[in-house]
């Protein structure tokens, strides 16, 4: 029995796109690349976030600007002791590469949109109380776009969540 909600199919194997398909197949890749790029600039210090002298490589670190700043904000105490801590570091910086390569190529879109907002909420966190709203800004905006590209599917248009090993491995979708 056929739901509203369903995709016809056009066949077995490929199901047809609609043109939201590619609305969010857009978002995520676009998503992706704010997280991928956040973690080039940060490991490379191309000028853009971060100054060559404060990149990663160079022996900079990639949380220490962010959560130094919180130190006034409501829980920035608690922020601002974990800046510049090697695992925060490299828990952050992984998580950037992950999350960014995963949403721009399809795979692991799921565990991108949990990872992801996880990341964001905690940032959002850090920031608050927010200057120019009660509690919504940014990054709970991209949270919520994660969990509907997470429940969307997203990965299966313009990338590579339908190869048959993401389609036969629900955790890769």
């Amino acid at each position: 029995m056929a739901t509203a909600y369903a995709k016809p199919a056009t066949d077995h194997h490929t199901p047809a796109r609609r043109p939201v398909d590619y609305v969010w197949a857009v978002a995520r890749i676009s998503i992706g690349w704010i997280f991928l790029w956040a973690f080039l600039d940060k490991t490379f210090g191309w000028g853009f976030a971060t100054p060559a002298n404060r990149a990663w490589i160079s022996g900079g670190s990639p949380t220490t600007g962010f959560l130094k700043g919180t130190g006034e904000n409501a829980l920035g105490g608690f922020f601002s002791s974990l800046a510049g801590q090697a695992w925060v570091d490299w828990l952050f910086m992984a998580g950037l590469l992950g999350i960014g390569l995963a949403l721009i190529l399809g795979v692991g879109t799921r565990i991108a949109a949990v990872a992801g907002s996880l990341m964001l909420v905690l940032m959002w966190a850090a920031e608050l109380p927010l200057d120019t709203n009660p509690f919504m800004d940014d990054h709970i905006i991209y949270s919520i776009v994660l969990i509907g590209l997470a429940l969307a599917d997203a990965g299966a248009t313009l990338g590579l969540g339908n190869l048959p090993i993401v389609q036969r491995n629900r955790y890769l979708r």
